[in-house]
């Protein structure tokens, strides 16, 4: 299989992942801008594998559920500790808001843990599958806060400034915008996202490390989220030292569980440099 060909497939079952109903096969090959004879051909091979699904008589297709059984699978091999979740569990008590819990693989952050705090009111609930976009995001700024800067712009402005999926308003949309958030989130020791990620939310974030000496590397963040009706300025630093007491407990847990199993975090080879104009 060529590169080229890996990559639609890949391209293919990424798109049908973000859908709810069985789509068309010229549906999909408009939204991807592929011909319809190149679609049709790797459809083909990912039904007769198992990957996707197409419904007798039709022409459309869905994502099986092959591709979710081995993420649990692998879930359930790297999956945080119980006592990890029990830390997260706590802390959205603690806050009765929404609390999550993303590791670094590579250069991105995936989710693996959450707890919802909110009893009453309004609950912010996203999916656990939803990107993580670094530049936009609480978690994202807490994170490359502690990369050099030239690191993190290569990092950010190697993706751009959008997103596959739609952004709140008051996103970064160039260099000079993330940098100085870069540098406040820096200067405040925790990042904060308000309207970013998605109109209506705000959150704030702390990154944890693989275990508590000063030369420990950073293995992922924490954060608290919720409506903006709650998650409000006189609140950040409440939440972000209920964070950092919540990072310091999951970092002397996590440097036992990578001595335990060998783990070493994932790194990616760089993506780009960072365009001359930054």
């Amino acid at each position: 299989m060529t590169v080229a060909a890996i990559d639609r497939c890949l391209t293919m079952l990424e798109a049908l992942a973000g859908e709810r109903d069985p789509i068309e096969l010229t549906d999909l090959a408009n939204r991807l801008g592929m011909p319809a004879s190149a679609v049709h051909r790797t459809l083909t091979t990912l039904v007769s594998r198992g990957w996707v699904l197409q419904h007798s008589g039709t022409q459309r297709y869905a994502l099986s559920l092959r591709m979710s059984t081995l993420a649990f699978r692998n879930l359930d091999v790297r999956a945080v500790p119980d006592v990890v979740q029990s830390v997260l569990d706590k802390l959205a008590r603690e806050t009765r808001e929404y609390c999550r819990l993303a590791i670094v693989e590579g250069e991105d952050l995936v989710w693996v843990a959450r707890a919802q705090g909110a009893v009453t009111g309004l609950r912010y609930d996203p999916e656990m599958g939803q990107e993580i976009v670094l530049h936009a995001t609480a978690n994202g700024k807490a994170w490359l806060s502690t990369l050099p800067e030239s690191e993190a712009l290569r990092i950010v402005c190697s993706r751009g400034f959008g997103a596959r999926r739609p952004l709140g308003p008051n996103s970064a949309t160039n260099v000079d915008e993330f940098r100085a958030r870069l540098a406040e989130t820096r200067e405040r020791g925790y990042g904060v996202s308000v309207e970013e990620a998605e109109a209506g939310t705000g959150a704030v974030a702390v990154p944890f490390f693989n275990g508590v000496g000063p030369d420990a590397p950073v293995a992922g963040t924490m954060s608290v989220a919720g409506p903006l009706v709650r998650i409000t300025p006189e609140r950040y630093e409440e939440l972000a030292t209920a964070l950092k007491k919540a990072a310091v407990e999951v970092a002397e847990i996590w440097s036992l569980r990578s001595r335990q199993r060998g783990y070493q975090p994932a790194v990616a080879a760089p993506r780009s440099p960072v365009p001359a104009d930054v």
